[in-house]
């Protein structure tokens, strides 16, 4: 998995990569620690480059979601395709975190 996060604007731009699963989401840990310390008032998580996520990887996207909400921040997500999607509208986070669930 790899990570980017890159701020323009008062938006936080966060790129994952690969595979966010078991394996790999005690690396996306610090990000959601970072994010919360930074507090930017928006947070686009941008998964267009995410081939696979797990359950573990869908807690860690609704802890970063409920960390941007909890200090008054908002969080979209976007470019969820493929399994990632599959996942997401089978627990419905694509109506929670996509403006746009055709992705």
């Amino acid at each position: 998995m790899r990570l980017n996060l890159n701020n323009k604007n008062g938006t936080s731009t966060l790129r994952i990569e690969g595979e966010l699963d078991a394996m790999t989401v005690a690396e996306f840990r610090p990000i959601i620690s970072g994010i919360s310390e930074e507090r930017p008032p928006h947070v686009l998580v941008d998964l267009s480059p995410l081939r696979l996520i797990d359950s573990t990887g869908v807690g860690a996207i609704v802890s970063l979601f409920k960390a941007v909400r909890a200090y008054g921040g908002s969080l979209d997500v976007e470019g969820v395709h493929d399994q990632p999607l599959a996942v997401f509208r089978l627990v419905h986070l694509d109506r929670v975190l996509m403006h746009d669930a055709a992705q």
